[in-house]
């Protein structure tokens, strides 16, 4: 199975009251097309700050994020983001969910900063919105606004809108943090059923040891560092 996405040697240090702190240090990382895989470790680990750069977010100190033979970080700010929007999707603890806009209309937005390779853009998004929206169960709410949904559904309005670019790369970061058990469960269902069904290649960070187990690959990260280079 062929490397996706490549983080070669990744650094990332940030300066502050006159230290240093290494974030990031030295890591090392294959990510496999298809493959599940949960970033786990202590709080301060640099889980975040290493989904963050490999997703094109976050500029490493050094080291290099290849996606399919593209140096991401070589590339302008406009064609890292353009990779972004076209290639990989997030997942926030929080959901970044617009409050004046309906389920339907946050999930439109990331295809409408392409449209201009769309046909007829208005009808063609709002259909992909629907059909984003009625993958994750939500068919029947799409004209409700955020302040009108749960927090398990305001997750998977922000899973949908996650995907309605077509992906191959879904980065989330503790997508069920703010949610109780039952909705965390109906979450990973979600997100697991969607990578076998379009073939996402999968990267979770997270505390919750029950969602890791479910992964096919987990990456141990401490003090910044891989925790079990034989991942790798």
């Amino acid at each position: 199975m062929s490397d996706i996405l490549v983080g070669q040697d990744v650094c990332k240090t940030y300066k502050g009251d006159g230290k240093k702190v290494k974030a990031v240090d030295g890591v090392t990382i294959r990510l496999k097309k298809s493959r599940s895989v949960a970033i786990i470790g202590p709080s301060g680990a640099g889980k975040s700050t290493l989904l963050h750069i490999l997703g094109g977010l976050d500029k490493p100190t050094s080291g290099h994020i290849v996606l399919d033979g593209i140096d991401i970080y070589k590339l302008a700010d406009k064609g890292r983001a353009e990779i972004r929007n076209k290639r990989v999707g997030f997942v926030f603890q929080f959901y970044h969910l617009l409050p004046e806009f309906t389920a339907l209309e946050n999930v439109m937005m990331p295809a409408m900063m392409k449209k201009s390779e769309i046909r007829n853009p208005k009808f063609e998004i709002r259909e992909k919105a629907k059909k984003a929206l009625t993958s994750v169960g939500l068919d029947n709410r799409i004209n409700h606004r955020p302040g009108e949904l749960s927090g398990g559904e305001s997750q998977r309005v922000a899973i949908a809108r996650s995907i309605i670019n077509e992906p191959e790369i879904l980065l989330c970061d503790e997508p069920t943090g703010n949610l109780d058990s039952k909705t965390s469960e109906s979450v990973y269902e979600l997100l697991f059923g969607l990578k076998e069904r379009i073939g996402l290649t999968l990267v979770i960070v997270t505390h919750d040891e029950q969602l890791s187990r479910k992964t096919d690959d987990i990456i141990h990260l401490k003090d910044g560092h891989l925790d079990n280079p034989g991942f790798i």
